[in-house]
C-alpha cells in the first residue's frame, strides 16, 4: 500500500519511488530539500532562537535590577559600574544635567559624593550634552570626535550607543556605551531594548531623586535650613561606621549660643529666631561640602566632620566662634546683636573601634561635657572633650 501525505488537509497518494525522488502529485509543494542540509537551518534556527532569549533575558535582569534600587545611591552604582560588564563593554559612563546642583547637593547630604561613582558625570550647562541633547532616540554608530566629552577618561573607541534619557519631551542625560568593536554599534541595528532602557532610567531617576528629596525635606529645620536631629541620629551611625571601615578620625563640634535666652526675653521671639538664622548660615559658609551642620535642638548645634583629626576640628571651631563674635548680627534696621558661641570639640576614640553604639554615644556626649566646660570656662571659647 502507497503511503499517505496530509497535504493542505487533503489526502494524496504517493508511489514509494516517487517519494525518493522527492516529488509530489500536488503542483503547490516544492520538491524536498537535502536531509543535511534541512538539519543544518533547523540547527541555525535554534542558536539563534537560544540566542535570541539570552538577548531578552539579560534585558529584562537590566530592568528588572534597576527597578528594584532602594536608593539613589544604589541605582547610580548600579548604572555606572555594574552595566557595562552586563553589555560586556570596556566603556560606559552616565550623564546628568545639573544645573543648579540638586543632585550633588543631595548625594552629599546622603552620605555619598559624586566623585564615589567613577563612570558619573554631572554637568551644570547643555553645551555638555551637545552629542546627545537633540537625541528622540538612541543613536549608534562610529565614535565621533564630541563623544569624548560624554567619558571621564580616554577611551580606544571606534562604535557607540549614545541613549537619551528624557522626562517631559526634555533631556535629563544619556546613558553612553562605547566599544574598540566598530561594528559593535551600527545605525543597522534595531535600537527598541536600548530605547525602552533609557526610559526605565529616567523614570527611575526621576522617583529616587524626588523620593531622597522628600525625605532629606521631612529631616531638615524649617527655621534654619540645617538638617534635624532625626537626621543626625540616623546619619551618625553611618559616619561612625564609614570611619571604622576606613580608620579615619571623624570630629564633632558641639555649639551653643551664649546666654540665647536673654535675646528672646529682651527683643521677642521673631528676633531670637533671626539670631539662630544667621548662626546656621555662618556656620554653613565655614563647612565643606562632606560636613554635617545640624540643628540639635533650640540653640544647640551637632556637626559631623568626617576625615577630621581633633586639632583641625578645634581649629574649624574656633574660625566659627570668632565669626560670629567678631560681627554682630543684624537683626533689622534699627538693631544689631552681639552674640557668642560655647563650642565643644570631640573626636572617636581609638579604644572603641569596633563598637559603633558606644562611639556615638562617646563622640556627642564628650562633646556635649565640653560644651559645659566651656560656659563654666566663662563661655566665648572653645574646649576639646578629656
Amino acid at each position: 500500500m502507497s503511503p499517505v501525505i496530509a497535504t493542505n488537509g487533503y489526502a494524496s497518494e504517493v508511489s514509494v519511488n516517487e517519494s525518493k525522488r522527492g516529488e509530489t502529485l500536488h503542483p503547490g509543494l516544492p520538491a524536498a530539500e537535502d536531509p543535511a542540509h534541512l538539519r543544518q537551518q533547523l540547527n541555525t534556527l535554534t542558536e539563534e532562537a537560544i540566542h535570541n532569549q539570552a538577548v531578552m533575558q539579560r534585558c529584562q535582569a537590566r530592568e528588572m535590577a534597576i527597578l528594584n534600587c532602594e536608593s539613589l545611591s544604589d541605582l547610580l552604582h548600579l548604572l555606572t559600574e555594574e552595566l557595562r560588564p552586563s553589555f560586556q563593554l570596556p566603556f560606559l559612563s552616565l550623564t546628568l544635567f545639573d544645573p543648579d546642583q540638586a543632585i550633588r547637593s543631595l548625594l552629599v547630604a546622603l552620605g555619598s559624593s559624586p566623585d564615589h561613582f567613577s563612570n558619573l558625570k554631572l554637568v551644570d550647562s547643555a553645551d555638555a550634552l551637545v552629542a546627545t541633547q537633540n537625541l528622540h532616540r538612541p543613536l549608534l554608530g562610529p565614535w565621533q570626535g564630541d563623544h569624548a566629552a560624554l567619558f571621564s577618561r580616554h577611551t580606544a573607541a571606534k562604535s557607540t550607543a549614545l541613549i537619551p534619557l528624557k522626562r517631559n519631551d526634555r533631556i535629563i542625560g544619556s546613558l553612553n556605551l562605547a566599544s574598540p568593536d566598530p561594528h559593535r554599534f551600527t545605525r543597522h541595528h534595531a535600537t527598541d531594548f536600548l530605547a525602552r532602557l533609557g526610559n526605565i532610567i529616567a523614570v527611575c531617576l526621576e522617583n529616587a531623586i524626588n523620593r531622597e528629596t522628600l525625605q532629606l525635606n521631612s529631616m531638615t529645620d524649617g527655621l534654619t535650613g540645617l538638617l534635624n536631629r532625626r537626621f543626625l541620629d540616623l546619619r551618625l551611625p553611618e559616619e561612625v561606621a564609614r570611619s571604622i571601615r576606613y580608620q579615619q578620625p571623624l570630629s564633632c563640634l558641639f555649639v551653643d549660643a551664649d546666654h540665647f535666652k536673654r535675646v528672646n526675653d529682651s527683643c521677642g521671639h521673631a528676633a531670637g529666631d533671626e539670631v539662630l538664622k544667621q548662626i546656621a548660615k555662618r556656620i554653613r559658609e565655614e563647612l565643606r561640602t562632606s560636613d554635617i551642620a545640624t540643628r540639635y535642638g533650640g540653640e544647640e548645634f551637632a556637626i559631623l566632620l568626617p576625615q577630621t583629626s581633633l586639632d583641625n576640628a578645634t581649629a574649624l571651631a574656633e574660625r566659627i566662634r570668632q565669626r560670629v563674635a567678631e560681627t554682630p548680627i543684624v537683626i533689622d534696621d534699627r538693631r544689631r546683636l552681639s552674640l557668642t558661641l560655647s563650642i565643644g570639640v570631640s573626636q572617636t576614640r581609638a579604644g572603641e573601634w569596633h563598637d559603633i553604639p558606644a562611639q556615638c554615644r562617646s563622640l556627642l556626649e564628650t562633646a556635649d561635657r565640653a560644651v559645659y566646660r566651656a560656659k563654666e570656662a566663662g563661655r566665648n571659647c572653645v574646649c576639646r572633650a578629656i
